[in-house]
């Protein structure tokens, strides 16, 4: 009320206009334009002694009407081992709504728990969502749960977009499934594995401190031109922020490639596999990188904006549910 900002005003010795309200919103995106309303930007910059024309949000207005008012919804199933947090994929969250922006739908997520799933108890937990999502993660548990969703998307053509871990349960999935070696693995999860299609580098391996191994920050990748990759981003030279210890073992790209995994995205320093997706697949793509940490409300990534466009149009051809 005026009445308590006056009073605020006269104890804190302010002007009564830069007395701002902060109140709660169920839309963070929705705060700038409420401090507008009050002028925030104007006070801060008259204090300041800056000298500044007029803020240009008509962009940000229409993205908050498109949240506001979507032209549809699609339901993403995001399977990790940390769900019981959510806060814990706070930055896969918001990619994703970013991607619903591009694409004006909003996108619900279904959390469902790697370690909880089973062969027997996949279709229940995936059945009827427009896309899948494996993010990023450490450690052997959950890892068979998100084998089988892997191995769900592919097989029934849900868009799917594996990050990081994702990327690596992906691969994992299709040298069992498609390239019949069955036992293939991460040597982080069994070190005795006889296919090891994850790896570290053997420069890795003679590091004993463990921090000292990873691949952290930012790194070149170069995009092959036929390719999903390569129609999200429009461009073949990239760069993408990393934070894992693990690769994709060249050994086995080949025998890969033979049976459709193909390596769609190559960091040209030490050739190492970023980006692998199934030709034949509507969208399936999973990079070793961190995308979501690229992303913005006005720029959404560009394989955000894609995996949800994706699945907006299975959304759109399934049959009403």
């Amino acid at each position: 009320t005026r009445e308590l900002k006056e009073k605020i005003a006269l104890f804190c010795n302010v002007e009564l206009r830069a007395v701002i309200e902060a109140r709660d919103t169920d839309n963070i995106y929705s705060i700038p334009m409420k401090f507008r309303d009050e002028c925030l930007d104007e006070i801060i910059l008259e204090k300041l002694r800056i000298d500044a024309t007029s803020a240009e949000l008509s962009k940000w207005r229409e993205m908050l009407e498109i949240m506001r008012s979507p032209e549809g919804e699609v339901e993403i199933a995001v399977v990790g081992k940390y769900t019981t947090l959510h806060d814990s994929y706070k930055s896969i969250i918001e990619a994703l709504a970013h991607g619903g922006i591009a694409n004006r739908v909003k996108v619900n997520i279904r959390w469902v728990e790697s370690t909880d799933l089973r062969r027997g108890s996949v279709f229940s937990a995936l059945e009827g969502v427009d896309g899948i999502l494996i993010p990023g993660g450490f450690g052997t548990r959950g890892i068979e749960g998100m084998v089988l969703a892997a191995n769900y998307a592919r097989e029934n053509r849900i868009p799917f977009l594996g990050i990081c871990l994702g990327m690596q349960v992906a691969v994992i999935e299709f040298a069992r499934s498609a390239c019949g070696l069955e036992k293939a693995n991460s040597t982080e999860f069994n070190p005795k594995t006889p296919h090891p299609v994850i790896s570290l580098l053997e420069e890795q391996k003679k590091v004993t401190h463990m921090g000292a191994t990873m691949r952290l920050g930012a790194y070149r990748c170069r995009v092959l031109k036929r390719s999903k990759t390569y129609e999200a981003y429009r461009e073949d030279r990239i760069s993408e922020r990393h934070r894992h210890r693990y690769e994709f073992n060249n050994e086995y790209r080949d025998i890969m490639k033979k049976h459709g995994l193909v390596a769609t995205g190559i960091n040209p320093e030490q050739d190492l596999v970023e980006i692998v997706e199934i030709a034949d697949h509507p969208w399936f793509v999973a990079c070793q990188f961190h995308p979501e940490f690229k992303s913005k409300p006005l720029s959404p990534h560009p394989l955000f904006r894609e995996f949800i466009r994706a699945s907006e149009d299975r959304s759109q051809s399934a049959p009403e549910r």
